[in-house]
C-alpha cells in the first residue's frame, strides 16, 4: 500500500513537471528567445553563490545527521548494528575556504546553479542559458558532475542534476546533497538525511528543458546521461552508508544499492522507478579478469565517462580505491541495452582487449605493482580510433618540484590519450599534453594557484582535411581543501587522425593551429567551475 501511494505521489509530480515545461525554456536576453547556434559548443558551468552564512562554524554536518547505532534487519534473520558518525563544521560558507569542511565531512558539498554557455569553437560567447535552479541544481564542488552529451539524433543535450524529493528544497546553498539518499532508496546508515532525485535534464535547441527524475545513485552522484533510441543511458555511483560487504548482500537496502548504481537506463518522462525495477545495466566484477577475491559489492561499477558509438555503449571508471580504472563496453557490440529489468541486469560489461586490467589500488592479477590510469571522457573519431581524457591522480606536490605541483605520474600519463584498434586489440599510441601545462600553476584572483592535472569531459569532430579537433575540460590540483572547487579551463587540441606517433608542425597550409598543442579557450572565473562540453543541438 505504501509503495502504491508513493507511485501515485510521484506520478502527480511528473504531471506537474510536464505542465510546467512550457515555462522552463529560458531566454538569453529580454528581446529574443534563446536558441543554440548550429556547430557551436555548449559548456556547462556552475557558480558558487553561497555566503559566509551558508555554513556556520560548529554546526552539525551533514545537516540532520544523528550520531548513533542503526539496527538493520538481515535477510537471514536477526539484526546488524551499523554506526553512524557526524561532523562539526570547521569553516563558514566563504569561498573557497568553505570547502575545507571536506576534511571533516566527507559528504560535504553545496548546491549551486547551472549555466549552459553557447560559444564558438574559438571560445567566444554567443549566449548563456541559465537553468532554473528551482527545477534542478548541481553540487559545488562535485567534479564528476554535469557532463554534456549530444543525443543520437543531434536534437538535444543531456546532463544529470538534483531535484528535491517531497519535503526537500530544490535550490542553491543546500548542503551535502550529492551524498543524499534518493527518495526511493533510503539508506538509514547514510549520515546525510536529505532525499534528492538524480534527475536527467534534456535541453532542446530552443533551450526548453524536460526533466525526468530517477532513484538510482542513492548516496552518491549521477555523472552523465545520453539520449539514444528515445532512452536515457546513465553513469554514476551510489552508497554513502556504513554497510559492510556482507551487510550489503545480506540486507534489503544493501541489495537495493547494489542494483541501482553503475550503468543505468531511464525512460524519458517516466515516474521514478522503485526497487526492484531500477534498471541497472549489467554488472562488472574484478573476478571476470582473473582476480580471486571480489571487491565490495557495487563498487566495481563506479562509472563516470559515457559515450555511444556504432550503437554500442561505452563507459569509464577512473576513481575510487576499488575495481579497475579503465574503459568498458556495456552490453553487446552494435546493440544498445534494452529490455526488462532482468534482461538489462543480465547483459555483459567487459573490458575491450588492450585496455588496462590492473586494480585501482595499483596491483595486477599476480600481485605485482602496476600503473593506475584515471580515464574520464571518451570520443570515437572512427571505429579504430578512440580519444580518452585522463584526469591525473589528483596529487598536489608541495613544495613544487622545479615549479611543478603535479605528480610525476600525472605528468607522464594524463591528458588526451589516443588509442588505436589493431587486429582486435586496442593500443595506446601517444598522449597529447603539449600546452596543457600539467602542474604549472596559474592565477585566478586570490584563489590558491590551481594547475591542470589532466582532463575530464571532452568532445570532438573529424575534419575533411584529416585532422581531429578535441575540446576538453581540465582537471586540476591546488592547495584548496577540495580541488573540485578549482577554477579550471576549456582547452582545444588538433590531432592528425592518421598519425601513429605524436605529430608536430602545422595542421595544413591554411591553418595557424599547431598539431598536438593545446590552446586555452576559456578559464573559469573566481568561484566558477567548468564541467561538460558538447556540440550544440539543432532543430534538424
Amino acid at each position: 500500500m505504501k509503495r502504491a501511494s508513493l507511485a501515485i505521489t510521484l506520478g502527480l509530480l511528473a504531471i506537474t513537471i510536464a505542465i510546467g515545461l512550457a515555462t522552463i525554456g529560458m531566454r538569453a536576453d529580454d528581446d529574443a528567445q534563446f536558441h543554440f547556434i548550429p556547430n557551436s559548443l555548449v559548456v556547462s558551468r556552475s557558480v558558487y553563490v553561497g555566503t559566509a552564512d551558508t555554513v556556520t562554524v560548529g554546526q552539525t554536518l551533514p545537516p540532520g545527521c544523528v550520531a548513533g547505532t542503526v539496527k538493520m534487519p538481515l535477510l537471514a534473520g536477526g539484526m546488524a548494528n551499523v554506526k553512524v558518525t557526524c561532523a562539526t563544521a570547521a569553516a563558514d560558507g566563504t569561498y573557497p575556504t568553505v570547502f575545507n569542511n571536506n576534511k571533516v565531512d566527507g559528504s560535504f558539498g553545496v548546491t549551486s546553479p547551472i549555466f549552459l554557455d553557447d560559444i564558438t569553437t574559438e571560445g567566444h560567447l554567443h549566449g548563456t542559458l541559465p537553468v532554473p535552479s528551482d527545477q534542478i541544481v548541481t553540487s559545488f564542488s562535485s567534479k564528476s558532475e554535469l557532463a554534456l552529451n549530444l543525443s543520437d539524433d543531434g536534437k538535444s543535450i543531456t546532463f544529470v542534476g538534483y531535484r528535491g524529493g517531497p519535503g526537500f528544497l530544490t535550490a542553491p546553498n543546500q548542503l551535502d546533497v550529492s551524498n543524499s539518499n534518493t527518495p526511493g532508496v533510503v539508506d538509514p546508515t547514510n549520515p546525510v538525511a536529505s532525499q534528492y532525485y538524480r534527475a536527467v535534464a534534456e535541453v532542446g535547441a530552443d533551450g526548453r528543458i524536460q526533466i525526468t527524475d530517477g532513484n538510482a545513485y542513492s548516496g552518491n552522484n549521477g555523472r552523465a546521461a545520453i539520449k539514444a533510441n528515445w532512452t536515457y543511458y546513465l553513469t554514476g555511483n551510489d552508497n554513502n552508508g556504513g554497510l559492510s560487504s556482507s551487510q550489503l548482500t545480506g540486507t534489503q537496502i544493501g541489495l537495493n544499492l547494489i542494483t541501482s548504481t553503475g550503468a543505468e537506463l531511464l525512460v524519458p518522462g517516466q515516474t521514478p522507478p522503485l526497487p526492484p525495477d531500477i534498471n541497472k545495466i549489467g554488472d562488472f566484477e574484478i573476478t571476470q579478469v582473473g582476480y580471486a577475491k571480489a571487491d565490495k559489492a557495487g563498487k566495481d561499477n563506479n562509472f563516470r565517462g559515457l559515450t555511444i558509438f556504432n550503437n554500442t555503449m561505452y563507459v569509464t571508471k577512473g576513481s575510487g580505491g576499488n575495481g579497475i580504472n579503465t574503459v568498458y563496453q556495456v552490453g553487446d557490440a552494435g546493440s544498445l541495452p534494452t529490455g526488462s529489468t532482468a534482461q538489462l541486469a543480465a547483459l555483459p560489461i567487459t573490458i575491450p582487449p588492450g585496455f588496462p586490467t590492473s586494480l585501482a589500488s595499483g596491483v595486477d592479477q599476480n600481485g605485482n605493482r602496476a600503473p593506475v590510469a584515471f580515464p574520464f571522457g571518451l570520443f570515437f573519431a572512427n571505429a579504430n580510433t578512440l580519444y580518452v581524457c585522463d584526469e591525473g591522480d589528483g596529487t598536489f606536490v608541495t613544495p613544487p618540484v622545479n615549479g611543478n605541483q603535479a605528480s610525476a605520474a600525472a605528468q607522464a600519463t594524463a591528458g588526451v590519450q589516443k588509442w588505436s584498434l589493431v587486429n582486435g586489440t586496442w593500443h595506446l599510441l601517444y598522449i597529447l599534453q603539449n600546452g596543457l601545462n600539467i602542474g604549472v600553476p596559474y592565477t585566478v584572483g586570490t584563489y590558491p594557484a590551481p594547475a591542470a592535472d589532466g582532463c575530464r569531459n571532452l568532445t570532438g569532430r573529424v575534419n575533411g582535411n584529416g585532422t581531429v579537433e578535441i575540446y576538453a575540460v581540465t582537471s586540476t590540483v591546488s592547495a584548496s581543501g577540495d580541488q573540485g572547487a578549482d577554477p579550471n579551463k576549456l582547452v582545444n587540441v588538433t590531432d592528425l587522425l592518421s598519425a601513429t606517433t605524436l605529430p608536430t608542425g602545422e595542421a595544413d597550409e591554411d591553418s595557424a593551429d599547431s598539431l598536438g598543442h593545446f590552446v586555452t579557450l576559456r578559464t573559469a572565473k573566481f568561484g566558477e567551475v567548468l564541467r561538460g562540453v558538447a556540440f550544440a543541438p539543432t532543430d534538424h
